[in-house]
């Protein structure tokens, strides 16, 4: 393969011309400077690259200034002294030349000089940065991160001005070439951890990286559990919330979403407002959070373990009650709640179509109105209806969409149990899970940490788990940090800040 830029400028001049064949966005300019006496040639791909600064100041600077060249080394000096941009760097290698060009750069052959100059000229379309919408927030930013690469790394970065937080860039995709930037707190990071993830990373050659969910399905240790070992968040604040505590952030082209890792379950039922409203009404909201997880994974279970299985554990009102409600359906319990619960889940799937919080009140009105329907035609109970829309509201509370969408999963799981053997069958098939998710890890950091494993976790796990303690006591970073820098607040004799 024609790899090194050559000093004759024709050969190169062909080369370029035989790749870019075929493709009528890309824009060749063969130009004269120094009195006609040089010859150079221009390569960038319209509507990628600024208009106005290349034509405007490289080019103009180029063809209409008056330039004394010497006879020798003409091609140096223009990149020393005459080009209007400090913005530049050189390369010898064609395929490094071809690859900046297709993301928005400028490459510029002068003839006699076997090397190119890529002068930094990207203006890609997209949109601004724009509110948050699967996350809001009331009192904290309203900023979320956009598909652009860069923007969304200035977004972190104008959050955390320490140049500790180092960005270590890379391409993945043999062909999208797609820019990955791996974040991370020089200080704080596990030395184990990041080196896991960049040898993962590396691990793998694909065809194209199109989002940031890519990664998660190519890297995730144990890709058959529903649980997902990362946190994806559109929030700048989140992120940069993530990283001084010693996680890792992924910054992936084209996503609006980034990924935080490790992660584990307490993760998810952190919101960003926890940390912007008061701490006790915080915490109500977040023991809120676990109480209706709990629902809405074990609810429509225990309600089949109990009136299909265990009726004499019931008050003889309760059970006489739903009896009754059941009077003329033709389905058993079982096949009742589980038409409910896929009439509930199809709703909100065609709902996630809808702007702004439509879906979800498609989901859970719409589930109502079909519900009713289903209760006037006999063909389920209305115990059954207002269960399944407890359930379905429950799972809205969860902060995080793919986490909640592993709790619905599972409740089928729970159903299927809780059916085959009641509450025997059900506890049964609640131990499985805890056990799966005991022996869960994202990147070495147990899944179920402080509550398992509890010599890894630091002083003070539990500030910031179930429950968080007030911002002024919160003196301790979490379990992510390495050890010996795991102070984050310093009041009148504490230790320092490390």
């Amino acid at each position: 393969m024609h790899n090194k830029i050559e000093t004759e400028l024709e050969t190169n001049i062909r080369y370029i011309e035989s790749r870019f064949e075929g493709c009528a966005d890309a824009v060749m300019r063969r130009i004269l400077v120094g009195d006609e006496k040089l010859g150079m040639y221009v390569v960038y791909m319209d509507s990628m690259y600024d208009r106005d600064f290349i034509d405007g100041v490289v080019l103009k600077s180029l063809l209409f200034d008056r330039i004394q060249l010497p006879d020798q080394n003409a091609g140096q000096v223009i990149f020393n002294k005459y080009l209007a941009t400090a913005d530049v760097k050189e390369t010898n290698r064609m395929e490094m030349l071809i690859d900046e060009v297709l993301k928005g750069n400028t490459a510029i052959l002068i003839d006699g000089m076997a090397k190119a100059m890529i002068v930094s000229s990207k203006n890609l379309p997209g949109r601004g940065v724009s509110e948050a919408e699967t996350e809001v927030s009331v009192r904290g930013s309203k900023e979320s991160f956009t598909e652009s690469f860069r923007v969304n790394t200035v977004l972190i970065r104008r959050r955390i001005r320490d140049t500790r937080l180092k960005s270590r860039q890379m391409t993945i995709g043999v062909r999208s070439k797609t820019d990955v930037a791996l974040m991370y707190m020089e200080d704080l990071v596990r030395p184990e951890m990041l080196k896991q993830v960049i040898r993962k990373l590396e691990s793998f050659k694909i065809d194209a990286i199109l989002d940031s969910s890519y990664l998660e399905s190519l890297t995730e240790e144990k890709w058959y559990s529903p649980f997902p070992q990362y946190q994806s968040t559109e929030r700048p604040d989140k992120a940069a919330s993530a990283l001084l505590e010693g996680r890792i952030v992924l910054v992936v082209d084209n996503s609006p979403m980034v990924l935080l890792l490790p992660t584990v379950f307490a993760c998810f039922f952190q919101a960003s407002d926890d940390y912007y409203d008061r701490w006790d009404a915080a915490n109500f909201v977040r023991i809120l959070r676990y109480a209706a997880a709990f629902f809405a994974v074990l609810l429509p279970g225990m309600y089949i373990a109990l009136a299909g299985f265990h009726p004499e554990a019931l008050p003889l009102s309760f059970a006489l009650s739903f009896a009754a409600s059941r009077e003329g359906v033709p389905f058993t319990l079982p096949v009742e709640v589980v038409v409910m619960e896929l009439a509930f889940e199809l709703l909100r799937e065609a709902g996630i179509r809808l702007p702004g919080p439509m879906g979800s009140t498609l989901g859970i009105v719409g589930g109502l109105i079909i519900g009713q329907a289903a209760v006037d035609a006999h063909i389920v109970s209305p115990v059954v209806v207002i269960l399944v829309a407890l359930t379905a509201l429950s799972a809205f509370t969860i902060p995080n969409d793919l986490f909640a969408s592993a709790f619905r999963m599972i409740k089928f799981y729970f159903i299927a149990a809780a059916s085959i053997g009641g509450f025997v069958g059900l506890t049964a098939a609640v131990l499985t899970v805890l056990t799966h998710l005991s022996g869960l890890k994202s990147f070495g950091i147990p899944y179920m940490l402080p509550f398992v494993s509890a010599e890894m976790a630091p002083e003070g796990k539990w500030q910031d788990n179930i429950w968080r303690m007030p911002l002024g006591k919160m003196y301790e970073r979490p379990y992510f940090t390495q050890k010996g820098h795991r102070r984050r607040l310093r009041k009148e004799k504490k230790n320092d800040i490390r």
